[in-house]
């Protein structure tokens, strides 16, 4: 699947992926490895343009996540981020957690299970996922290959 194929199923992910931070290079300082999340109060205001990928980070082995965008819309108090995670068979799931913030999850290779309040649900390539703000929430690779997806948030400030 190109990213032509991957736009064309989210109306979501179409409308976020004309963001970009403003001196994006910044958003990704920070110690090799760790997540380079900024604090909240550093969240710069989203402008219209392009944007790639940041570096790698993760803690976890046989996974690895690079941020795209984190920001606020100009529109309220809206914050919006975009990350892809890479997931090799095999690798340990990510904690589970609940955010204020809402998920959409859009798978671009392999297969997945998105764990959300108790219940699975089995993501393959093209399948997007909803986790509404306060849903217990995780994901597993369940292939035999590698899962790889993209994750939009979008809510309030995080704390």
């Amino acid at each position: 699947m190109d990213r032509r194929q991957f736009s064309a199923m989210a109306p979501a992910f179409l409308a976020m992926a004309t963001l970009a931070a403003k001196e994006s290079e910044a958003q990704y300082t920070g110690p090799a490895g760790q997540d380079p999340k900024p604090k909240q109060k550093e969240l710069k205001t989203l402008t219209s343009g392009t944007f790639k990928p940041g570096p790698g980070y993760g803690s976890l082995p046989k996974r690895v996540s690079h941020r795209y965008l984190i920001g606020m819309l100009q529109a309220g108090n809206i914050r919006i981020e975009m990350h892809e995670t890479i997931q090799e068979p095999g690798a340990l799931h990510e904690p589970v957690d609940t955010h204020l913030h809402n998920e959409i999850w859009c798978v671009r290779e392999g297969v997945g299970e998105l764990f959300i309040n108790g219940e699975t649900h089995k993501m393959e390539v093209g399948d997007v996922g909803l986790v509404c703000a306060g849903d217990k929430h995780w994901i597993r690779n369940a292939g035999e290959g590698t899962l790889a997806y993209f994750v939009i948030t979008v809510g309030p400030p995080e704390p």
